[in-house]
């Protein structure tokens, strides 16, 4: 059975373009894995904190001389470094905010880029024989031959990231000009099916 985890970043609940987008992922990969098992991380539930002395402490200390207390507050890191290994293929879906990924989503990604279980001790990735797919939201348009497209970032982020904890395989599809939603330009449902052919690409691949 083929297993996909889904993180969400957006905190704007339906009215999100990258939380439609990932319904939509979701919907034509279940077609091309009706037997697929589809789990889901949202980060704005997630309770995740951002890696502050006390984590620190028990990241650098071994597991096996852990009190309960850093045990405890590595638990959660813990739990999304299982969950990242435990699937074949990962779906991240962010908004951009300026021109890099929310918050919440590098919070995420320090939780899970960990020395011994993501990432070997000699700097090589530790998570491999698996894809990734990042659906991006983003404001302004920042693809192939765009005059702004040297601010895209959060592209640039997250491909190194996935490949240095070993992961290739990377797949983008950028909702570029998300923007003329807000502003009321453009309909979501319209929007979201502008993107369809690449969102069904991805999901096949």
């Amino acid at each position: 059975m083929t297993k996909l985890l889904v993180i969400e970043a957006s905190p704007r609940g339906k009215h999100s373009v990258s939380r439609n987008m990932t319904r939509r992922f979701v919907q034509n990969w279940l077609v091309t894995h009706p037997d697929g098992e589809v789990s889901q991380r949202d980060l704005m539930g997630a309770g995740l904190q951002f890696v502050n002395a006390a984590w620190l402490q028990a990241y650098f200390t071994p597991p096996e001389q852990h009190s309960p207390e850093m045990a405890n507050v590595i638990q959660l890191s813990d739990e999304l470094v299982a969950e990242l290994l435990a699937v074949d293929h990962i779906v991240i879906a962010t908004p951009v905010y300026n021109y890099n990924v929310p918050a919440v989503l590098k919070a995420w990604i320090d939780h899970v880029v960990r020395k011994g279980l993501t990432l070997g001790f000699d700097g090589r990735g530790l998570v491999t024989g698996k894809k990734a797919t990042v659906l991006i939201a983003s404001g302004g348009i920042y693809t192939q031959g765009s005059p702004i497209q040297d601010r895209d970032i959060a592209t640039q982020y997250l491909r190194l990231i996935l490949g240095v904890i070993g992961i290739s395989d990377v797949t983008f599809v950028a909702g570029g000009g998300a923007k003329a939603v807000d502003l009321g330009e453009e309909t979501m449902e319209r929007f979201v099916e502008k993107l369809d052919a690449d969102l069904k690409w991805a999901a096949s691949v």
